[in-house]
């Protein structure tokens, strides 16, 4: 140590007992193979003038020097149990610093008066009634504006990015010397990402979002397929968070009669990445900028929202925020046994998994969250099948070129505007049902919508199926576009609502659950879309998949007579009635 000071312990069958310094340091002078600590000892220690005479230790008497320090401890005994880790003599207290690994030995050995009383309710901090404003429902209706936008942007970030990299299968296909169905597993990838991604809050959305961001400009940079096929399977993992949690915080942030209005904005941002970022991203592969700007433009488009998340955006789960209230409680107070009830979750791993990966999966074993999120990922899959099925149409059928081969997206996206409209004037619909119910939400009331959009989406499919020779006028697959639009944002929408509204406390895992559902069909439907229509012919497959549609269009006319009934038999629905 500093200044040669030496900690001296010495153990023996009785530890409350004391021994003389002098005759320790006296042993160790006389005994120690090492001359230089026989210097410092017998330099730095010297007879205390009250200690007891001791026999003298001589070289020669080495043989009796453990019988001569035993009879030199004295006969007081411990009134006390000793601190861990510490030694008494009589003249020095010496506290030996533990060491990582020896530490843990004394942790049970940590006592302390109350350590077996337990806190009462009177120490647990708890939201001061409804109009508390730490209450995220209670935020000024700017702020709930303002995060449900930012909210939706970033999620459009994610959303764009999937569909941006479209318009550059052809040139990835043949810079790397790959088939279009390979060139194209850089969207099944990504989309894979999204339903395995991360779910949580605020934390847990923009730290993986700025880890996507940087895997977007690692897809642009890549040096061979295997290279962007990765980096595209993580840019969607990482870039699931916004897409899986923006559910949870508008059930946070906003009441039931305004939810509604505020999914609307959400489901644009979400659908509007896949409908205009194929047309920005023909535009852009169609220039000197070639596809690997097209990633470049998705990093630096997410990097600007996250710029914007940081500065602007605050947490909305409540079980922080109360942990946040206790915080400043105990500071201000000056009583430190105040404390939020999340702050007594002893976090395991098993909780953890149980939380965030088991109960998705436990959600979507029940018949109303399976069922609505199977007709979600139909339609989601449709979505991005028509990614490659549109320029099938427009640029191999009719000659477009690879930028206007991509304005048939508009189509999509006016009926998707539609769509919007139609939900927002259902929402005087189920203020009606709200009230109706003592206040209480309908889930129910949600759906009128989505059974609307069940028969345009199904006609919509035949529609633009069964018009796409060269020879009938463009007009007609456009009108089933815009049918196709309509229904599939009225589906979409409606099973949020519906989820939320039924899965109140566990909306963020249904909404997982959807997302995982919804991503694997997604992931999947571009693959054999080229093989499929090249089979069938156009018609013919667009055949089978309204056919398809046709099978699913009893699920929200189903729910909406029966709902109530089902959700009263079920453990995680039962709350809602």
């Amino acid at each position: 140590r500093k200044g040669f000071d030496i900690d001296i312990f010495f153990t023996s069958s009785n530890l409350g007992n004391t021994v003389s310094l002098e005759a320790i340091s006296t042993f160790i002078s006389l005994s120690s193979p090492i001359p230089v600590l026989r210097k410092m000892v017998s330099t730095k220690t010297s007879p205390a003038p009250s200690a007891p005479s001791s026999p003298s230790i001589t070289p020669n008497n080495t043989s009796t020097t453990a019988h001569d320090l035993e009879k030199q401890i004295t006969e007081k005994e411990a009134t006390q149990r000793p601190t861990p880790g510490t030694r008494t003599t009589s003249s020095v207290r010496v506290t030996r610093t533990q060491s990582l690994t020896n530490r843990g030995s004394y942790r049970n050995q940590f006592t302390h008066p109350l350590s077996r009383v337990k806190t009462t309710e009177a120490e647990i901090v708890d939201f001061d009634g409804e109009d508390d404003p730490y209450r995220p429902i209670n935020w000024p209706f700017r702020k709930k504006v303002v995060t449900t936008l930012l909210y939706g942007l970033t999620t459009m970030g994610s959303t764009w990015a999937s569909s941006v990299y479209a318009p550059g299968v052809t040139q990835i296909s043949n810079e790397y010397g790959v088939s279009q169905e390979v060139g194209l597993l850089g969207i099944s990838f990504l989309l894979l990402g999204f339903g395995f991604g991360p779910y949580g809050r605020k934390p847990a959305v923009l730290a993986p979002y700025f880890i996507a961001a940087c895997f977007s400009f690692a897809t642009a940079t890549g040096k061979d397929i295997q290279t962007i096929l990765i980096t595209r399977f993580f840019t969607g993992l990482f870039g699931s968070a916004p897409v899986t949690n923006t559910g949870g915080v508008l059930g946070d942030t906003w009441s039931p009669e305004q939810r509604g209005m505020a999914i609307v904005g959400y489901a644009f941002a979400v659908v509007g990445g896949p409908t205009w970022g194929p047309i920005a991203g023909g535009a852009i592969v169609s220039s000197y900028l070639r596809w690997r700007w097209t990633k470049y433009i998705a990093g630096i488009m997410m990097l600007f929202f996250l710029f914007l998340d940081l500065l602007i955006l605050d947490e909305s789960y409540p079980p922080m925020l109360l942990v946040f209230k206790a915080r400043r409680l105990r500071h201000e107070t000056g009583n430190w046994a105040l404390h939020a009830k999340h702050e007594e979750w002893d976090v395991s791993l098993k909780e953890l998994c149980n939380k965030f990966l088991l109960t998705p999966f436990r959600l979507l074993a029940t018949p109303i969250c399976f069922c609505v999120a199977l007709y979600a990922r139909f339609v989601y899959g449709i979505l991005y099948l028509c990614l490659a099925a549109i320029p099938i149409q427009f640029a191999d059928g009719r000659g477009w070129g690879p930028v206007t081969s991509e304005l048939p997206f508009l189509a999509l996206l006016g009926g998707v505007v539609l769509g919007g409209g139609a939900n927002i004037y259902n929402n005087k619909f189920y203020m009606q049902k709200f009230h109706a119910n003592n206040d209480t939400p309908l889930p129910e009331a949600r759906l009128p919508p989505m059974m609307a959009g069940s028969l345009s989406f199904s006609a919509g499919l035949f529609i633009f199926g069964f018009t796409s020779s060269h020879n009938i006028t463009p007009v007609a697959p456009l009108i089933g576009l815009l049918l196709m639009g309509f229904g599939f944002f009225t589906i979409f929408q409606a099973a949020l609502n519906y989820l939320i509204d039924t899965f109140t406390r566990y909306s963020a895992s249904a909404i997982a659950a959807n997302t995982f559902l919804r991503s694997i069909f997604a992931a999947s439907f571009p693959l054999f879309v080229k093989s499929m229509f090249g089979g069938l012919g156009f018609g013919g497959a667009c055949a089978v998949l309204g056919g398809v549609s046709c099978v699913l269009i009893p699920v929200p006319w189903v729910f909406y007579v029966y709902g109530r009934g089902i959700r009263g038999l079920g453990r995680w629905t039962r709350e809602v009635m």
